[in-house]
């Protein structure tokens, strides 16, 4: 189709105007194109989701230890404060514990008891196990009683 002029002359038609609409829509139409993103956005979403998730576990195994280590302090503290006992048998009984609860949650431990008059103190300390092996974190707990002395009263005469 041909268009005219006012005069009669034939004029080739405006095909630059009609290109240029097209070439716009073509490019909004590219812009919009969404195909792979599903697969860009799994990219980089699942390993993010995956250090979430071991980051929970790595936090309720160092939870886990912290209870495990007090547990055998608390333990530790309640043999080794009798009357006729010693630290050793306290750090023995806490020991004890540990092999029956959970060597391998409570790793490198050590187990330290003091016994005096007044006061027995059982500490324990060692380090969480760690899931992904870059890192454990530390564990300490100490429990603390009075050491028993019972005295008989003097009898009357």
């Amino acid at each position: 189709m041909t268009a005219t002029t006012a005069a009669g002359a034939a004029v080739a038609p405006d095909t630059s105007r009609k290109h240029r609409r097209r070439g716009r829509r073509v490019w909004r139409a590219n812009l919009r194109d969404e195909r792979g993103a599903v697969s860009a956005e799994l990219v980089i979403a699942t390993p993010l989701l995956l250090l979430l998730i071991m980051g929970v576990i790595q936090f309720a195994l160092w939870e886990h230890a912290e209870h495990i280590a007090t547990a055998v302090a608390q333990q530790g503290v309640a043999v080794g404060r009798l009357q006729d006992e010693s630290a050793a048998a306290g750090q023995q009984q806490a020991q004890t514990v540990l092999d029956q609860l959970g060597p391998s949650v409570l790793t490198g431990t050590t187990i330290t008891a003091t016994r005096t008059e007044q006061m027995t103190t059982v500490t324990v300390t060692g380090r969480a196990e760690s899931i992904i092996g870059l890192f454990s974190l530390p564990v300490k707990a100490t429990a603390a009683g009075g050491t028993e002395n019972y005295t008989y009263p003097a009898q009357a005469p």
